[in-house]
């Protein structure tokens, strides 16, 4: 750091890393310290000079500099918790004007998922969710229909019901599209968001600490959805994307669904419950036979999922599995590394068809002892007829201590990976 009689400047030298996607990541990384050195030395602006005429780094160091300064902080008393840092410009003589556009866009976006994930089940119940919804909507441009518990009733929905009998909350169903005139698809992509806005394990009650005290997080799918489709609207891509979240919380009271029920889902197909923790996939499974009315190109779900998944690979990634979309998962591998929110890929063998058999229903919605994360997608896959990728996020979308530019609590992970993943289509 240079100090110009109070004119403060710091340089930053980032090291080549063995790829251009890990150098970026250094320079994020690099971001966030600095936004640290100024919030240190209160300074509420900053401008970043491209000095070197590298595109992606400046692009990268805001992106480090904007998401290592977010705080959540609506819940202080003391207006001081803020970060002082307020205002990020650019000096570039080569970045194109929709580059920037595209970033902020991105941002906003992913900050506005790390909100929703961070607010407490006191203010976001399934029905504030949808408000907040709507007001993404009104900002950034794409549709909205929210369905209520007596539409979702007519549909027969019995997962998302299923789950919402424990709760004085109702749920809903949010359906968001993203049309633009000049699209690249003629079929839709659809990505579905697991919307449990907060998760006591039901009557299969979560020990807690350590896992209760987080499961405001269970709504991280929802929240990845939420803001990709603000970030794709408000950026106006050419791509026509569909967004479904279903939306409960999942409690324990004298009417919840217990283990050894069995639920007739929104297909027809009946599931017996072996566990009532094991709750996300039940109400995914109504969304994902709900995405076949739009003859999608492919289906991305995100969520939140199982702690095997957070057990095999930790916060440094996202458990994926697929079937019918190889050439697509290619493309999301690409950005997963491009943005670091990368993928690893988990076998989808058909022996494991076999764990989620039950002897009294179709399917039982509990693999039993291993491989959870992916006889979770087992039971998923059950209620698809379309090229489908299944993204756990359930490591890195919630953090209990700072990690670079993912700052403590909602990440917002998924917002930037399928941003990146619409622009290369």
């Amino acid at each position: 750091m240079i100090d110009q009689f109070g004119r403060k400047i710091w340089v930053q030298v980032i090291p080549k890393k063995n790829t251009i996607d890990l150098t970026l990541e250094a320079v994020r990384r690099a971001g966030a310290q600095l936004a640290a050195a100024l919030n240190h030395s209160k300074i509420a602006k900053v401008t970043v000079v491209d000095v070197a005429g590298n595109e992606s780094a400046t692009l990268a160091m805001v992106e480090g500099l904007v998401l290592g300064n977010y705080k959540f902080v609506k819940y202080y008393t003391d207006s001081k918790a803020a970060p002082i840092l307020k205002h990020v410009n650019i000096y570039s003589r080569k970045l194109a004007a929709t580059d920037v556009s595209h970033l902020i866009c991105v941002l906003e976006g992913t900050i506005k998922a790390r909100t929703l994930v961070n607010e407490p089940l006191s203010f976001l119940t399934a029905v504030q969710l949808s408000k907040e919804i709507r007001s993404f909507a009104k900002e950034s441009g794409f549709k909205v229909e929210v369905l209520t518990k007596s539409k979702i009733e007519a549909l027969k929905m019995g997962g998302l019901l299923g789950v919402n009998k424990g709760s004085v909350d109702p749920p809903t169903f949010n359906i968001m599209e993203w049309k633009p005139k000049k699209a690249r698809n003629k079929k839709p992509y659809v990505l579905v968001g697991k919307g449990v806005v907060f998760d006591t394990g039901g009557l299969s009650l979560k020990p807690t600490p350590n896992s209760m005290d987080m499961m405001k997080c269970d709504m991280g799918g929802a929240a990845a959805v939420a803001g990709t489709m603000y970030a794709v609207a408000k950026a106006k891509l050419p791509v026509h994307v569909v967004g479904l979240i279903p939306a409960t919380d999942n409690r324990p009271s004298g009417n919840a669904y217990v283990p050894g029920d069995v639920l007739t889902m929104y297909d027809g197909t009946t599931v017996e419950v072996l566990n009532t923790d094991a709750e996300g996939r039940l109400i995914l499974a109504d969304a994902l036979t709900y995405a076949k009315k739009y003859k999608p190109e492919l289906v991305i779900d995100l969520a939140t999922l199982t702690g095997a998944a957070m057990a095999a690979i930790g916060h440094y990634g996202v458990v994926s599995m697929q079937e019918g979309a190889e050439k697509e998962n290619e493309l999301l591998k690409k950005s997963g590394h491009a943005v670091h929110e990368r993928l690893a890929e988990m076998p989808f063998w058909s022996e494991y068809d076999a764990l989620i058999k039950s002897s009294v229903a179709d399917i039982k919605n509990l693999g039993g002892p291993t491989a959870g994360a992916i006889t979770a997608g087992k039971f998923l896959h059950h209620f698809t007829e379309y090229p489908w990728i299944h993204l756990d996020i359930a490591g890195p979308a919630f953090l209990t201590a700072p990690d670079g530019y993912r700052t403590i609590g909602g990440t917002g992970v998924g917002v930037r990976l399928l941003f990146d993943f619409f622009k290369r289509k």
